[in-house]
C-alpha cells in the first residue's frame, strides 16, 4: 500500500490545503471520486448528453447569482467607514435574502436522513411474476436510496431507538418506481387516518419540545397502551432493530402487500424485502448512548465512509409470494393488515436482484433533502392493494411534497427527474423549468395533431388491475381479522434468542421508567401480559410493580427464527478495526497488521496517544486517545507496549483512556486481539485474558482470527444471558 492515507475515508476535499490562504484564481475544486450527482436528464426525462459536472458552478472568480464578478464579499457598502449601511448594496441584499431562504420545511417524519446513489441489477427471476421492465434478466437500473430516522428532527442524533426509513427510487425506462419502506416489516397502525395520532404521540411534548428523537415519554406510551394495534410494531423497535449498527446492516421491508402483474395479466400478491449482504446487526444500548455523545452523525458518516473507501454496501431485493385469493389471507394472516408480517418459514423470500450503493451525493440539500418519494410512483407490472394504510399514503406523500418543495413541479428537481420521456400536459406552477411546446395541453385536441396520444398495454401503458369491488355499504370500520393485536408480538418475542429477549426487557424497562404517570406503566404492563407472561414479569420487576394477569392467553407457540439477528455468519468486508498503538509500538508489526486488515477487505484506523504520524514512520494517525471510543470499531487490535515496558526498556504507563476503550469493547462483546503488552492492558482494564473472543499472537495470526470472529458480529457468549 503506497499511500494508506488515500484509503482512509473522510477527507473533506480532493486536495490537501496549504497553510496559507490561497490567493491565485483557479477553477472550482472537483467533487471527490466517490461522489456523483443525479443523472443528467432534462426536466422531461430526456438524456442531455452533457458531461458530468456541467451543472456545477464554474469560473475562477466570485460572482453574483447573475454572474457579475465581485471585488469584495467581506464588507457591506457603508456611508463612510463608520457610517450606516446603504440600502443600495445589491450584493448584500442578494446574499442575505438568499441565506434567509436557504431552508425548506423539514419532513414532519423522516426528517433526519442520509442518501446514496447506486445501481440495481435484476436476476430475471421475477419475470414470471411481473412485467416490470427493470425486473428482466440483466437489466441495470440507477437508484437513489434515502435512509432515515422517523421521530427526530433534522438536528437529532443518529443512534436513537427508533424505526428507520428505507426508501429506494428506481429510475426505470418505464418511469420512476418508488419503494418506500422501513427497517421493520410491520407498522404502528392499520388505517392511515391514525397516522397524525401516532406521530403526534411520538413527537416531543408540545409544551416543552422534549424529549427529542425518543419514544421514552408519557404521550407515546399513553397512545400505544390504549391503541393496542401498535403493540406489534413497538416490540420490534424495543428489540435490537431499534438501534442499528449501520444503515449498511439494516434489513428493509415494503411493509404493505403489493400486487405484481405478469405479461398474461395474472395477479400475485407480494411483500418486498431488502436483505443486506453483511447481515442485520445492531448497537447495544450503552454503545448507542456513547455514540450519540461522541458522534451524533455516526450512521451518516459510516455510510459515506464505506462508499468512499470502496466497501460498497449491497442488498438483495426479494419478495414473499402469495396467491391472490378473494379473501386476501395467507395461513390465517390478513395480507391487508400492515401490523402483520408473514414468517419467512411460511413464505420464503424469493430473490429478484441486487442493489449496490456506489456513490455519495455531491450536495446533501440538492439530493438527500430534496428527493421526493411517493408510493404512487408505480410502473407497469406493479400495483397497490386495498391496505387502508397504503391507500392513505397514496394521498399523503403527494400532498407533503407540494408543501415541502414549493409546488407541484417537484418532479423536475434533478434528483427527482424520471429517466423516461415525459409528456404530461401539466403546465405552469411554481418552479416550472421544462420547455413545453404546442398550444393544446388538453385532450382531445387537433391543434397539436392529437399529441400526446394514449398508450395501450402493447405500448407499455400502466393499466390498473381490474380487481372486483364487492357490493357493500360505506362504513368506518375494520374487518374482523384486524382485531388480533397480540399474537404477532408474541410470535416475534418468542422467536428471539435469550440475549435479544433480555435486550427487549431492558428497553421496555428503560422506556416505561421514563414515564411520569404510573397508570401508563400499569396499562402497558397489561398489554405485555397479553404478549408473554415472562416478558411482563421481568419488566414489572424492573419497574418495581406487580405483573398483572393477562386478559387473553397467547394461543400459539409458533416461532420464526428468521426474525432473530443472532446465529448466522456474514461477510466481513467493510468492518472497521481500531489498531491501538503507543510510544513503544513496533511500527513494522503495526503496518503489517494494517495491510493484512486491508487485504481482507476491512478498514484499519490507527489510534495513537496524539495526532500526527505513527511513531518512527511517516504514516498518518487517524484517531487519538482523545478522539477515539470503542463504539466506532467492530474490533480492537492492541499493538501496545504500555505496562510491560517497550523493547528499549522504557516503561510506559497504560493510559486511562485505553483502559476505557478496551473495557467498553469487551463489555459490548467485541473481538479483541493483540501482541506485546496486550495481557497487561487487558488486566488493567479488568478484562479476563482467557475470555471468549480474545486472541493473541503475531499479526499474521491475529488478523485472520479477528476476521473469523467478526463473521458473527459479536462474541455473544460474553453476555450474562446466552444467545
Amino acid at each position: 500500500m503506497t499511500n494508506p492515507k488515500e484509503n482512509i475515508p473522510g477527507a473533506p476535499s480532493v486536495q490537501t490545503p496549504k497553510l496559507e490562504e490561497p490567493t491565485e484564481p483557479r477553477k472550482p475544486v472537483p467533487p471527490k471520486p466517490d461522489q456523483h450527482g443525479p443523472e443528467l436528464v432534462s426536466p422531461t426525462g430526456t438524456p442531455t448528453g452533457e458531461p458530468e459536472g456541467s451543472r456545477a458552478q464554474a469560473g475562477d472568480y466570485l460572482t453574483t447569482a447573475q454572474g457579475g464578478r465581485l471585488a469584495d464579499t467581506n464588507h457591506s457598502l457603508k456611508a463612510g467607514r463608520r457610517g450606516p449601511t446603504l440600502l443600495q448594496d445589491h450584493h448584500l441584499r442578494e446574499k442575505i435574502t438568499h441565506f434567509d431562504h436557504e431552508r425548506i420545511p423539514e419532513r414532519v417524519v423522516h426528517a433526519r436522513g442520509a442518501g446514496a446513489h447506486g445501481v440495481f441489477e435484476s436476476y430475471g427471476t421475477g419475470t414470471g411474476l411481473s412485467k416490470a421492465g427493470f425486473l428482466a434478466a440483466g437489466v441495470e437500473t440507477p437508484v437513489f436510496v434515502r435512509f432515515s430516522t422517523v421521530v427526530g428532527s433534522r438536528g437529532s442524533a443518529d443512534a436513537v431507538r427508533d424505526t428507520r426509513g428505507f426508501a429506494v427510487k428506481f429510475y426505470t425506462d418505464e418511469g420512476t418506481f418508488d419503494l418506500v419502506g422501513n427497517n421493520i416489516p410491520v407498522f404502528f397502525i392499520q388505517d392511515a387516518i391514525k397516522f397524525p395520532d401516532v406521530v403526534h404521540a411520538a413527537k416531543p411534548h408540545p409544551d416543552r419540545e422534549i424529549p427529542q428523537a425518543q419514544s421514552a415519554h408519557d404521550t407515546f406510551w399513553d397512545f400505544v397502551s390504549l391503541h393496542t394495534e401498535a403493540q406489534a410494531h413497538t416490540i420490534w423497535f424495543m428489540a435490537d432493530r431499534g438501534i442499528p449498527r449501520s444503515f449498511r446492516m439494516m434489513e428493509g421491508f415494503g411493509v404493505h402487500t403489493f400486487r405484481l402483474i405478469n405479461e398474461e395479466g395474472k395477479s400475485t400478491l407480494v411483500k418486498f424485502h431488502w436483505k443486506p449482504a453483511q447481515g442485520v446487526h445492531s448497537l447495544v444500548w450503552e454503545e448507542a448512548q456513547i455514540v450519540n455523545g461522541m458522534d451524533p452523525d455516526f450512521h451518516r458518516r459510516d455510510l459515506a465512509d464505506a462508499i468512499e473507501s470502496g466497501n460498497y454496501p449491497s442488498w438483495e431485493l426479494g419478495v414473499q409470494v402469495f396467491p391472490d385469493t378473494d379473501d386476501e389471507m395467507f395461513e390465517g394472516i390478513d395480507l391487508l393488515d400492515p401490523t402483520k408480517f408473514v414468517p419467512e418459514e411460511l413464505a420464503p423470500v424469493q430473490m429478484l436482484g441486487r442493489m449496490t450503493l456506489n456513490a455519495n451525493p455531491k450536495n446533501y440539500f440538492a439530493e438527500v433533502e430534496q428527493v421526493a418519494f411517493h408510493p404512487g410512483h408505480l410502473v407497469p407490472g406493479i400495483d397497490v392493494t386495498n391496505d387502508p394504510l397504503l391507500q392513505g399514503r397514496l394521498f399523503s406523500y403527494l400532498d407533503t411534497q407540494i408543501s415541502r418543495l414549493g409546488g407541484p413541479n417537484f418532479g423536475q428537481l434533478p434528483i427527482n427527474r424520471p429517466h423516461a420521456p415525459v409528456n404530461d400536459m401539466l403546465r405552469d406552477g411554481m418552479h416550472q423549468s421544462a420547455d413545453y411546446i404546442g398550444v393544446a395541453p388538453y385532450k382531445p385536441n387537433s391543434l397539436d395533431g392529437g399529441c400526446p396520444f394514449h398508450a395501450g398495454a402493447d405500448a407499455g401503458a400502466f393499466i390498473d388491475f381490474p380487481q372486483p369491488v364487492e357490493s357493500a355499504a360505506k362504513v368506518r370500520a375494520n374487518p374482523a381479522s384486524f382485531s388480533d393485536h397480540y399474537s404477532q408480538a408474541t410470535l416475534f418475542y418468542r422467536s428471539l434468542s435469550a440475549t435479544e429477549q433480555a435486550h427487549v426487557v431492558e428497553a421496555y424497562t428503560f422506556e416505561l421508567g421514563k414515564c411520569y404517570e404510573q397508570v401508563i406503566r400499569e396499562r402497558q404492563l397489561a398489554a405485555l401480559a397479553n404478549i408473554d407472561a415472562g416478558l411482563c414479569s421481568e419488566v414489572a420487576t424492573g419497574l418495581g410493580l406487580s405483573a398483572p394477569e393477562p386478559e387473553q392467553e397467547p394461543t400459539s407457540e409458533a416461532t420464526s427464527p428468521a426474525v432473530s439477528q443472532i446465529g448466522g455468519t456474514w461477510p466481513v468486508a467493510g468492518r472497521v478495526i481500531g489498531i491501538v498503538t503507543d510510544a513503544g509500538s513496533d511500527p513494522q508489526r503495526v503496518l503489517e497488521a494494517r495491510d493484512a486488515i486491508a487485504a481482507a477487505g476491512m478498514l484499519a484506523l490507527l489510534v495513537a496517544p496524539v495526532g500526527g504520524t505513527l511513531q518512527g514512520t511517516s504514516e498518518p494517525v487517524q484517531r487519538t486517545y482523545a478522539s477515539a471510543r470503542s463504539v466506532e470499531f467492530d474490533a480492537l487490535l492492541l499493538a501496545t507496549s504500555a505496562g510491560a515496558g517497550s523493547e528499549t526498556g522504557q516503561h510506559i504507563p497504560i493510559d486511562e483512556r485505553v483502559k476505557v476503550m478496551v473495557a467498553e469493547a469487551f463489555r459490548h462483546a467485541k473481538a479483541i486481539g493483540g501482541w506485546g503488552s496486550t495481557q497487561d492492558v487487558l488486566k488493567a482494564a479488568g478484562v479476563d485474558v482467557d475470555a471468549e473472543g480474545i486472541v493473541q499472537g503475531n499479526p499474521d495470526e491475529v488478523v485472520p482470527a479477528l476476521a473469523t470472529l467478526l463473521e458473527r458480529h459479536r462474541i455473544w457468549q460474553r453476555f450474562a444471558t446466552q444467545a
